[in-house]
């Protein structure tokens, strides 16, 4: 005869089987899918949301090491421009189309605005409303061309396609209205080729 668990027992043997994971390997992964110390290190969707990994996913990854399916991180200096453009009437589309961007890979999408220096930091926290994040890169050749504008870098890591590239696009030039400034360039990067 089967026996049948009731839910309350169901949500024990959940719990119990996930403090052994832990206690079996300390320092794993925590209960929301992150590798303690890292933050941000949860795969993410299409709108940079984090995906909670399933167990047994968490468990080949660290039964593997860290390699190309680890979840990528926004200021890895490693990651490489693979698609960019400073045009805002450019297709997102086109532009990825003619680009070296794999569509089967996270990438860190960035988008870089000039804001007037006295709304930068409430446009970085607006930004930070959706998962990007301020990050500082002197390799972006972008410069204020006034004293009192700032040059503000948001990005986040996603997966990308291009239909959610646009709404992205849009949704900078929004934020940039809405605190006095301008988009003026987005970037796709990725981890190159060699390290996949």
């Amino acid at each position: 005869m089967t026996e049948l668990f009731l839910p309350t027992q169901v949500a024990a043997l959940r719990t119990s089987s996930s403090a052994c994971l832990r206690a079996w390997f300390p320092g794993w992964v925590n209960d929301e899918g992150y590798v303690p110390g890292r933050p941000g290190s949860a795969p993410r969707d299409l709108n940079g949301r984090p995906v909670r990994a399933g167990r047994w996913d968490r468990l080949r990854q660290r039964l593997r090491g860290h390699g190309a399916d680890e979840p990528i991180v926004v200021g890895d200096p490693g990651l490489v421009v693979v698609a960019e453009s400073d045009d805002e009437a450019a297709a997102s589309s086109t532009v990825l189309a003619a680009s070296d961007w794999r569509p089967e890979e996270e990438v860190v999408l960035r988008h870089v605005l000039l804001i007037p220096r006295d709304r930068a930091d409430d446009a970085a926290a607006t930004g930070g409303l959706d998962g990007y994040e301020r990050v500082d890169d002197e390799s972006v050749s972008v410069s204020a061309p006034e004293p009192d504008i700032e040059v503000v870098i948001l990005a986040r890591g996603q997966l990308l396609d291009a239909v959610h590239l646009s709404q992205e696009r849009s949704r900078m030039a929004s934020l940039g209205s809405r605190h006095g400034g301008v988009v003026v360039r987005w970037q796709v990067l990725q981890r190159p080729v060699e390290r996949r």
